[in-house]
């Protein structure tokens, strides 16, 4: 089946992981895809696997006119989205005592005001009837020690993408939103842990989980391309968890 013929689909963060993975597989399904990211030789190496397939773009959702930029390029290119999936962000824990502005600014830069300036700048070259996905985290529905920063600015996530579904409900625009556990990408190492802390954290999780593993990256962007097709026609304003039973526990 291929679900995403004649469409295209922009997906931020899409340079690695479940990005990566969520655009390989609109590909295989015959779409077009944008990917965006900021380390160079991630790009490169997306730009390798994707082929003739995709486009490949050097932005960063922390600076505040990057989304601007990237809405400019889609207009000199005369692309329009069929599917907008907004996935770039990182994540980090710190204790209360150790917590500074900088991270703080950074972390809701990125996971909240790049979606924000985002959706705005690429409102208007979105189609109707199209589908907009946002990467939130099962850790907005968790308590877990120093990570109150990052839990906080993926329940902001949540609620962004429920309110925008609301109003973009008149133009058939969907939103929804995908909460993954812990999932078996570079997640944590980008978090800056240590080996040993990100074994400790890997392990823990698994064993949280119902299934007692770390999903795929690849299982995640099933979810993400069932919510970004056609077959999710009557899905708008919902979070899908991917993470292995952890939050029904």
């Amino acid at each position: 089946m291929r679900r995403f013929d004649g469409k295209t689909a922009l997906i931020t963060g899409g340079s690695s992981g479940i990005g990566l993975a969520t655009a390989s597989r609109i590909v295989s399904e015959g779409g077009q895809v944008i990917i965006t990211g900021t380390r160079k030789p991630h790009l490169d190496e997306a730009r390798k696997f994707l082929g003739g397939d995709g486009l490949v773009l050097m932005n960063d959702a922390e600076a505040p006119q990057a989304a601007d930029e990237l809405a400019e390029i889609l207009r000199a290119e005369h692309i329009k989205l069929d599917g907008l999936f907004l996935n770039a962000g990182f994540g980090g824990g710190t204790p209360i005592e150790t917590t500074t502005a900088e991270m703080f600014d950074r972390m809701n830069n990125i996971n909240v005001r790049g979606p924000v300036l985002q959706m705005k700048a690429l409102l208007p070259l979105i189609n109707p009837a199209a589908s907009i996905l946002l990467t939130a985290s099962i850790a907005a529905h968790s308590a877990h020690a120093m990570g109150g920063v990052y839990a906080a600015t993926k329940a902001s996530v949540t609620s962004l993408a429920r309110c925008w579904a609301a109003e973009l409900a008149p133009k058939n625009i969907r939103v929804n939103s995908i909460a993954p556990g812990p999932i078996s990408t570079n997640f944590f190492a980008a978090t800056g842990a240590s080996s040993v802390a990100q074994k400790a954290t890997i392990e823990r999780l698994s064993q949280t989980a119902a299934l007692k593993r770390l999903g795929t990256a690849e299982e995640v962007a099933a979810v993400a391309c069932f919510l970004l097709s056609d077959e999710a026609s009557f899905v708008t304003g919902s979070q899908y968890a991917v993470d292995g039973g952890i939050t029904f526990r």
